[in-house]
């Protein structure tokens, strides 16, 4: 399975707001209907916390939802 890079300038400047720290970018397994994505994101290097921003939760990821509905 390739890895799906999303765009570093998403997360500039981001911080968690548990741990207070910079989010740094790693490969994620996504899953949604009963389909497996590797997606590299920014993540909390401490708590390990997913950041997906409005933009891609509601344009890339959204146009794969609807791609994946209509199979």
């Amino acid at each position: 399975m390739s890895l799906i890079k999303v765009a570093e300038a998403d997360a500039a400047g981001w911080k968690c707001s548990a741990c207070g720290v910079d989010l740094v970018y790693k490969p994620v397994e996504l899953e949604y209907l009963d389909s497996l994505f590797n997606v590299a994101l920014p993540v909390c290097p401490q708590c390990n916390m997913v950041f997906i921003s409005e933009s891609l939760a509601g344009g890339k990821m959204n146009q794969v939802e609807h791609l994946l509905e209509d199979k």
